[in-house]
């Protein structure tokens, strides 16, 4: 292993489910997942500092900084599955530095005895949606058919580029390792944080879970992103192409 790993504890789990979350197109999987992760209670066990990730540091407001890292946070016992979640605020720099750093944290996965693998990330449009849905890749079809009922659309070969970054080099590791895994897409324009497809992603987590969280949160945010719909399809319908102000 390349990476350098800082343990905060190293927690017993049983069996756990890996929901990988970190940035991406809208942030739909890096929304979801944290808000997911934070509902849960989750604790912090371990960082993650890596070369594959970018070679700057962060300040807080009080000018202290911190080295770019991906953290692994876990959650006991919901409704008796243990889950730990990747979160972190950057992906890796390059195609082989994801690959390597992939494989790194699937290595302590396996340490914890890993069932199952989860990746959330947005499916980019291009365009602005009402009713974002819910796309998913697998590496099963005994899976697809579970999420199939939780409500995930499956377009034959779609996304036919693939899945890029983290959430689809993970699921690739899990069919080598053979570790059922699924990757989970919310429908996005791509243009701004998108909540609204963030709470997709969660109601099916949701379901998978077999838990009831309180949305009001995503909820309100997500009225947000129907306002910036509305106005969107306004300049559209004025010839004005010029979105770039949106992020």
């Amino acid at each position: 292993m390349e990476s350098l790993v800082v343990y905060d504890s190293r927690p017993s789990l049983k069996d756990p489910l890996f929901i990988e979350c970190l940035p991406g197109i809208g942030n739909v999987g890096k929304t979801a997942g944290d808000f997911l992760a934070d509902s849960l209670n989750a604790e912090r066990f371990a960082t993650i500092y890596s070369k594959n990730l970018p070679s700057q540091v962060l300040l807080d407001d009080d000018n202290v900084i911190e080295l770019m890292n991906n953290q692994l946070w876990y959650a006991k016992d919901v409704n008796g599955q243990d889950i730990i979640f990747l979160r972190g605020d950057c992906q890796g720099s390059t195609q082989e530095g994801q690959f390597e750093l992939c494989r790194d944290i699937l290595d302590i996965l396996m340490e914890y005895g890993v069932s199952g693998i989860i990746t959330l990330g947005g499916y980019g449009t291009g365009a602005m949606v009402d009713s974002p849905r819910i796309f998913g890749a697998v590496t099963d079809l005994k899976i697809k058919k579970e999420y199939v009922g939780y409500g995930v659309d499956f377009p034959p070969g779609d996304p036919n580029a693939g899945i890029i970054g983290a959430s689809g080099v993970f699921i690739g590791l899990g069919k080598i390792y053979d570790i059922p895994s699924i990757c989970l897409m919310g429908e996005t324009s791509g243009y701004f944080i998108d909540h609204k497809s963030a709470m997709g992603l969660v109601n099916v987590l949701m379901k998978k879970l077999g838990v009831e969280l309180d949305m009001k949160e995503l909820q309100d945010k997500s009225e947000q992103i129907d306002e910036l719909t509305a106005k969107v399809k306004e300049i559209e319908g004025r010839g004005d192409q010029d979105l770039g102000y949106f992020g």
